[in-house]
């Protein structure tokens, strides 16, 4: 434990003080390019997600992500990860953001697709109606999120999120819409998902 003298004690408080202030004015001033790099680091350069259990936001439609930014920058739809980066978000950082991400080709993830699990998975979303909402084709729709070529592991988390109830700040169709669905189901209805 670093024990601080009580004579450099207002130093670093006020230097610390001036750091925070430093940075969140930088935060404020950050242009919608610097905003995009940010984005990039987890959700890939070209909006298609690299990383587990993170969302490709290539290719979603513009009223999605701006509705989602605003929810988590409004505190109603919480990701701890992602509060630090919407907090200080403006009207036209939304609107620049999800116009940029909505314009971007998605692509596959690269994980395995099981045909056997597609197969199961297309026989659920039939029977669950998946493309009366996200389309026919999965692209989603203003407020619908593409679900087309998304990464099969944050799909699964989604659903499972829907169904248990666990998803703050969510549509509560979904959870209606996939609620006494197993695991097992999940992860077809994912696994279909991301091979469109």
């Amino acid at each position: 434990m670093i024990v601080v003298s009580n004579i450099w004690r207002p130093l670093i408080f006020g230097l610390a003080a001036v750091i925070l202030c430093a940075g969140q004015a930088l935060s404020q001033a950050m242009s919608v390019q610097d905003r995009i790099v940010q984005c990039a680091g987890c959700h890939g350069a070209d909006g298609n997600s690299p990383l587990p259990n993170i969302p490709s936001l290539a290719g979603q439609p513009a009223f999605f992500v701006l509705n989602q930014l605003f929810l988590m920058r409004e505190g109603v739809r919480k990701v701890e990860a992602m509060a630090p980066f919407v907090k200080d978000l403006k009207e036209s950082d939304l609107d620049a953001l999800s116009g940029h991400f909505s314009k971007l080709p998605p692509k596959p993830s690269g994980e395995p697709i099981d045909a056997a699990l597609v197969k199961r998975g297309t026989e659920i979303a039939a029977q669950k109606k998946c493309g009366s909402c996200h389309k026919p084709t999965l692209t989603g729709d203003q407020q619908v999120p593409r679900i087309a070529k998304q990464r099969v592991d944050y799909l699964t988390q989604a659903l499972t999120e829907f169904r248990d109830s666990k998803r703050e700040g969510a549509d509560t169709l979904m959870s209606g819409a996939v609620a006494g669905l197993s695991d097992a189901d999940l992860v077809a209805l994912a696994h279909y998902a991301a091979s469109h």
